[in-house]
């Protein structure tokens, strides 16, 4: 299940160049409304500056993750007839294209749950909600246009806190906490409850992760060299791609090391307090 909830470009239609709006900033170097095609998108769907993006100003670019919805939407919802061939689809596509991300990060969730041993007991429950929001992801343009993603993703993630409780030992609540900037350095989070928290530039270099729950937490331009996240829970494609790593950086099996972790491996001092 994990490789198809992995982004596929050459099988996409470049839909996240389109579909999303976005705003100049630190992260895009220009404004793009929403069903506009990048200035830097090629005829054949590929990006003109893909090798030199974090340069060129469009570092968000970089840190972006469809979960595979993508390649889904363009090769089975809309059966491989692309926006530019067919433009009467275009609107719909991109539609359907959102709530498919949605669904499948929502997947991507469910499928790590299943293969913690330790939520033995909701496995059946998980498994249901998995057939459920496949079932979602696999309907006809308009049967995906008209899910309640928010009210899914609700019935979801109450799911998913029973798996949490299940898989972490009792520590530390830091749930939505702000620690942005924090000095984290080699700081015992094991098993910590860091749904949602604000993690913005923490220096993490050393820390122990392991079991931490880090749903929703944002991590971007966090330094994680040499932190231990080898079994994180729920941690995805985005959250890494958005923070700063290393070698040394522990991270799971089903995720890939983002190119622009070229930081040093360090040798961080003194831990900070939470």
């Amino acid at each position: 299940m994990t490789e198809n909830l992995r982004a596929d470009c050459a099988r996409c239609f470049g839909l996240c160049c389109v579909a999303p709006a976005f705003a100049a900033s630190s992260d895009f170097a220009v404004d793009k409304p929403a069903g506009t095609p990048c200035l830097n998108l090629l005829a054949d769907f590929r990006c003109g500056i893909h090798d030199r993006l974090r340069d060129r100003g469009f570092s968000g670019c970089t840190v972006y993750d469809c979960f595979g919805a993508g390649q889904r939407v363009a090769q089975e919802t809309f059966g491989g007839r692309d926006w530019r061939e067919a433009p009467e689809t275009a609107g719909d596509m991109f539609a359907v294209f959102s709530v498919t991300r949605d669904l499948h990060e929502l997947l991507w969730y469910l499928t790590e749950a299943l293969a913690r041993p330790e939520a033995a007991p909701v496995h059946g429950k998980l498994r249901s909600a998995l057939a459920n929001t496949e079932r979602l992801a696999a309907g006809t343009p308009e049967e995906v246009r008209a899910v309640d993603v928010a009210t899914h993703r609700q019935k979801i993630n109450e799911l998913l806190l029973r798996v949490s409780e299940l898989v972490r030992p009792k520590r530390k609540n830091l749930r939505g906490a702000d620690l942005i900037g924090r000095d984290l350095r080699r700081t015992d989070l094991r098993g910590a409850n860091l749904r949602g928290a604000y993690l913005i530039g923490a220096d993490l270099r050393g820390a122990d992760l392991s079991a931490a729950d880090v749903i929703g937490a944002d991590l971007r331009g966090a330094r994680l060299a040499g932190a231990n996240l080898a079994t994180c829970l729920f941690l995805t494609q985005f959250q890494v791609n958005a923070a700063k790593g290393d070698s040394a950086t522990g991270l799971p099996a089903t995720l890939t090391r983002p190119p622009h972790w070229n930081e040093p491996a360090a040798h961080p001092g003194a831990a900070g307090s939470c």
